[in-house]
């Protein structure tokens, strides 16, 4: 079997090398050609440009590097076109990957591509692109499925990665004991995101929450994660400005929020982490006011927590823009320690299997079926 394949950056390499190795598995003379980082590296791939001058990020260094990605894309057709592999697979990355995929399908190659952009959330008609571009969307969540067939576009659902990843994880007493928390403590975990314009904005409120929870609940302790050095310097002027007793650890999202009894938490992939680690949670998110003009009036979804989009409904609370105020804060915490377990975990046990495991196994079963039926 010959793949095509490209990831853009560090998460793509990750996936990618676990449906490669999977794929090896089947085809003991699986070949492969793309471009990727150490992961695909592993399972063979020679990337043909380092992965890392793909990873860019906002909307002024993508122009900078414009003549250089340009330059990259054009090099990667080429390369595929005169390969002519049985299936070219693009892994995220949508703004880079979607096009090279339109390419190389109008050059009569099949073509499948990784993780779905949100379309579901953002920019609805980048579907009629992505119609043109695959033949096959490997979604991770079951709904984006739904969207993709209502728009005529073949699509399978295969998993999300993360619940194989978290069921690696230690149990919350042996996390509670490497962090140095008694195993009786009541913890709630906050997560304040990892840019330096979310901390600032977020840190502000959660402090004050925090500050307001202390002085009520004096056997609750706080567990905050920082991406880096930086992050940890914002959170730490803010708690110790407050006199907040807290334990601000290095990374770790995850295990903070295993070790923790509830989570208070920026929206994003970690409202979804904290869900499949069954940590009943508040989501409390604050942007700049024209931002927030902006991108409310672009979204076509009512929730930004991925609990509630997969619900299609509100499990966990939404406090956002003017909502999130210390005093709301503080008054949703409050409730979701005492009663979180019992009102959102059995709903986040429902969602977890409908998702499912498997990721790998059923991402090599996709790309194998789509070989297969085009090969006829």
């Amino acid at each position: 079997m010959r793949l095509g394949i490209l990831a853009g950056e560090a998460s793509g390499d990750i996936l990618g090398a676990s449906v490669a190795k999977e794929l090896r598995r089947r085809h003991s003379h699986l070949q492969l050609r793309g471009i990727g980082g150490d992961g695909l590296a592993e399972q063979g791939l020679v990337s043909s440009h380092p992965m890392d001058r793909l990873s860019v990020f906002g909307i002024v260094e993508p122009l900078k590097r414009l003549p250089e990605l340009l330059k990259v894309r054009r090099q990667a057709f080429e390369q595929q076109v005169n390969w002519r592999p049985d299936c070219f697979l693009g892994i995220d990355s949508p703004d880079f990957n979607l096009t090279l995929e339109g390419q190389l399908r109008a050059q009569g190659l099949t073509t499948a591509h990784l993780v779905s952009p949100s379309v579901w959330a953002w920019r609805p008609g980048r579907v009629r692109k992505i119609a043109t571009a695959v033949d096959l969307m490997l979604c991770l969540l079951p709904f984006e499925t739904r969207f993709y067939e209502a728009a005529g576009v073949p699509a399978i659902c295969v998993g999300h990665p993360l619940i194989e990843e978290l069921t690696e994880l230690p149990s919350r007493a042996v996390q509670r004991a490497k962090f140095g928390l008694q195993n009786d403590a009541k913890v709630l975990a906050v997560l304040p995101g990892s840019r330096a314009g979310e901390v600032a904005s977020l840190m502000a409120i959660y402090g004050q929450t925090m500050a307001a929870l202390a002085s009520q609940h004096r056997n609750l302790h706080f567990l905050i994660p920082a991406a880096n050095d930086d992050r940890r310097r914002q959170i730490e002027a803010v708690t110790q400005a407050l006199e907040l007793s807290v334990t601000v650890i290095s990374g770790q999202g995850r295990e903070a929020m295993l070790a923790s009894d509830a989570v208070l938490l920026a929206s994003g992939t970690a409202t979804l982490e904290a869900m499949l680690l069954r940590r009943p949670m508040v989501v409390a998110y604050r942007m700049p006011w024209l931002s927030w003009q902006i991108l409310s009036r672009m979204a076509i979804t009512p929730f930004v927590g991925l609990p509630n989009v997969l619900a299609g409904r509100e499990v966990v609370p939404e406090l956002l823009q003017d909502a999130a105020i210390p005093g709301e804060l503080v008054r949703q915490v409050e409730t979701v320690l005492e009663r979180g377990m019992e009102q959102q975990i059995p709903v986040f046990d429902e969602l977890a299997a409908q998702i499912g495991g498997g990721f790998a196994d059923r991402s090599a079963n996709a790309l194998d079926s789509l070989v297969d039926s085009k090969r006829g």
